[in-house]
């Protein structure tokens, strides 16, 4: 490291400028391995699966090689750590003994007689569900469901077009007319039949809350308290949305902040219609309706968005679409 001292004394003020040339590294720094890490796959409530490959040897044979993690993105051996062999190539590591629902960070290492090469860190969140099942709906619709908080959720959005008594819940396209209801109605978002397919159908609360039930035997739409039961399991309203929603951004908008799918939730951002039956939403935000009611006009629901990691309680008017997840009984 090359270290220049500039003094400026005119302005009574004394600058320490510390230059380090990049452009000459030591001799040992360019003899350390170079290495990268592998994707994460196979990732449980419990366990991992990762790796690397060596990119340059420094010219010095591999010793050893292996991963190192922890919840720091600087990781190194001090932490928990595989070794996986010697040698250049390709290598493969098991990661155990990890905590349900944590963030972890990632680097593979390689040694040789000079010293040790880190990758960059990859980070990943180990699951939290470890129970899944099935439900049916009265139309013959089968979805998946997942155990979390000693409790049984739907892990797909509701798509039923008939109550539990077999009457019709109103197909409603027309904006006019969704505007106006103050009755059962549900729609397609965009009442587009691919949207659908994708996202299930939105419902207004009149239909989350009718007396002929929207839900099959055994099942129910949420309250308030129960989806409050589920942000606490998942850590607090301030990062339950990020391990309810499904990862990437296939259905979701960039950034898709904290999105990790840790609860087996999958979330999508179907949208809504609002109180004018206007279509918006998709994929910027995911909204749940509760069965819990917050005065004449307006029901509670469940948000989730793009750009963060929150699941935020709301109030919102009754005639405005949403997404429906149930809950068992």
């Amino acid at each position: 490291m090359n270290r220049q001292f500039v003094v400026y004394g005119s302005l009574g003020i004394i600058s320490l400028h510390l230059l380090q040339s990049c452009e000459n590294p030591t001799d040992s720094e360019s003899r350390v391995p170079a290495v990268v890490t592998a994707v994460v796959s196979e990732v449980t409530c419990h366990a991992a699966v990762c790796g690397g490959k060596i990119k340059s040897d420094g010219g010095e044979d591999i010793i050893a090689r292996g991963v190192c993690w922890s919840t720091s993105q600087y990781t190194d051996l001090s932490d928990s750590k595989t070794v996986d062999g010697f040698g250049a190539g390709s290598f493969t590591s098991n990661l155990t003994d990890l905590t349900a629902g944590i963030t972890y960070y990632v680097r593979a290492y390689a040694t040789n007689s000079i010293g040790t090469g880190y990758s960059d860190a990859v980070k990943f969140t180990t699951k939290i569900a470890t129970e899944f099942g099935t439900v049916t709906d009265i139309d013959g619709n089968i979805y998946l469901t997942v155990k979390l908080a000693n409790q049984w959720w739907m892990a797909e959005n509701l798509k039923v077009t008939h109550y539990r008594n077999g009457d019709e819940i109103p197909n409603v396209t027309d904006n006019n007319q969704w505007a106006s209801l103050t009755t059962d109605a549900r729609c397609a978002q965009n009442n587009s039949a691919d949207k659908f397919a994708t996202y299930g159908y939105l419902y207004n609360w009149y239909a989350v809350n009718d007396v002929r039930n929207i839900a099959p035997p055994g099942w129910h739409v949420p309250t308030d308290a129960e989806w409050q039961k589920l942000a606490n399991f998942l850590g607090g309203n301030a990062v339950a949305g990020g391990k309810l929603k499904e990862s990437g951004t296939a259905h979701w908008n960039k950034p898709n902040t904290e999105a990790t799918n840790a609860s087996d939730f999958c979330a999508l951002a179907g949208g809504y219609r609002d109180n004018l039956g206007n279509f918006s939403g998709t994929g910027g935000s995911a909204t749940f309706w509760s069965s819990t009611e917050e005065n004449v006009s307006y029901g509670r629901c469940w948000e989730i968005t793009y750009n963060s990691g929150a699941l935020s309680s709301l109030a919102n008017r009754k005639s405005r679409g949403f997404s429906v997840r149930l809950v068992a009984d």
